[in-house]
C-alpha cells in the first residue's frame, strides 16, 4: 500500500484553514466562544468533540463512496 502524500498534506491544508475561518471572521466572538468551551463539563467537550468526528467521517464516506 503506497501513501499518498499529496493527499495527506492537502488535507491537513484544507484542516488548517478551517481552524483557522473562525478565528478570521468571529475574532471579536472567539474569546467569549473559547470561554464557553472552558466552562463546560469535560463530557460535554468529548461529546462534542465525537460529534465533529463523527460528521466528519460521514461527511468522507459520503464523498468516497
Amino acid at each position: 500500500m503506497s501513501i499518498d502524500w499529496s493527499l495527506i498534506l492537502t488535507a491537513l491544508g484544507l484542516a488548517l484553514v478551517f481552524e483557522g475561518l473562525p478565528y478570521f471572521l468571529w475574532s471579536e466572538r472567539m474569546p467569549e466562544v473559547l470561554l464557553r468551551l472552558a466552562a463546560m463539563r469535560p463530557g460535554s467537550r468529548r461529546l462534542l468533540g465525537l460529534t465533529s468526528i463523527v460528521a466528519g467521517l460521514v461527511v468522507i464516506w459520503l464523498v468516497r463512496a
